[in-house]
């Protein structure tokens, strides 16, 4: 068993295998339409839970690749303060990597606060054909919120444009620390490698997700949506770049459409039902 601290924590946000949103701002100028506010509820719980598991798969995956993580604000890497250590165990089956926050509060250069451990079972390497890598959490929190369940990341091999592309199961849930409130997460996606596969740097990855899941609110409503255009993640940036998500509450006639532009790198996204169009602001 190996163990070494690093001196930087990755974060790129990403949706991947899954979307990768970060929790939107209200629109402060409807907020008394009680339909906008319902719309902006969904996207904060959809954009919450994937961001966090999508997070916690970068975290992995770099973990894995150079028993360290590291924190990128952009295409070079910022140094952190020590606050994670990465212990790889070689011995087991399945082979076991951990991911330990320790258990105060580490700040992460992306401001959100950690602490806990993700922890990663796997049966072979992230680029081989076949392997599988499960993410569980212990005592895992993100902004003091505790994140439970677990995510499998499945290697399918190479499609017909030898692109290597992966299956993603996720089926989880978060405990908000300001209400005691859960919300369930699942989802069933396909991560496509479309750019950086041929080097071992981080910076220049971008992936196409596509895919649809659940979110069950704290009500107990249960929010269908499904990825309507592919979704394009690049490691270098923090935010989606493209690609469209509709999302249906149960019960809804019509979806509500989320956009997140042409392929700019912003934190600027839309939401559009009923022939209405508002802007949000990720963060």
């Amino acid at each position: 068993m190996h163990t070494r601290k690093i001196v930087s924590i990755a974060v790129f946000t990403v949706f991947a295998a899954t979307l990768t949103f970060t929790a939107c701002k209200r629109d402060k100028n409807n907020n008394s339409n009680v339909d906008v506010e319902e719309d902006t509820y969904y996207a904060d719980d959809q954009a919450r839970m994937d961001q966090t598991f999508s997070d916690a798969q970068t975290l992995s995956d770099q973990a894995y690749d150079f028993g360290s993580v590291q924190m990128k604000g952009g295409v070079n890497p910022t140094i952190l303060s020590s606050c994670a250590t990465v212990t790889r165990d070689t011995t087991s089956t399945p082979r076991k990597i951990t991911i330990d926050f320790g258990t105060t509060n580490c700040l992460c250069n992306d401001g959100r606060y950690r602490k806990g451990k993700i922890i990663i079972t796997y049966s072979g390497k992230y680029r081989d054909s076949g392997s599988v890598h499960t993410i569980g959490f212990d005592g895992y929190y993100v902004n003091n919120n505790q994140v439970l369940g677990n995510k499998t990341v499945t290697n399918m091999g190479k499609n017909s444009s030898g692109q290597s592309y992966f299956n993603i199961s996720v089926n989880g849930m978060m405990i908000l620390n300001t209400t005691g409130d859960t919300i369930s997460h699942v989802a069933n996606r396909t991560r496509t490698w479309i750019a950086g596969e041929s080097t071992t740097a981080l910076s220049d990855d971008v992936y196409s997700i596509t895919g649809s899941g659940t979110n069950t609110r704290a009500n107990g409503k249960i929010v269908n949506y499904t990825i309507t255009s592919p979704l394009t993640l690049a490691l270098n940036c923090r935010w989606i770049e493209q690609g469209t998500v509709d999302i249906t509450p149960a019960g809804a006639s019509k979806a509500r459409t989320l956009d997140y532009g042409s392929g700019t790198c912003d934190d600027q996204a839309t939401i559009s039902v009923n022939g209405k169009t508002r802007t949000i602001t990720l963060r």
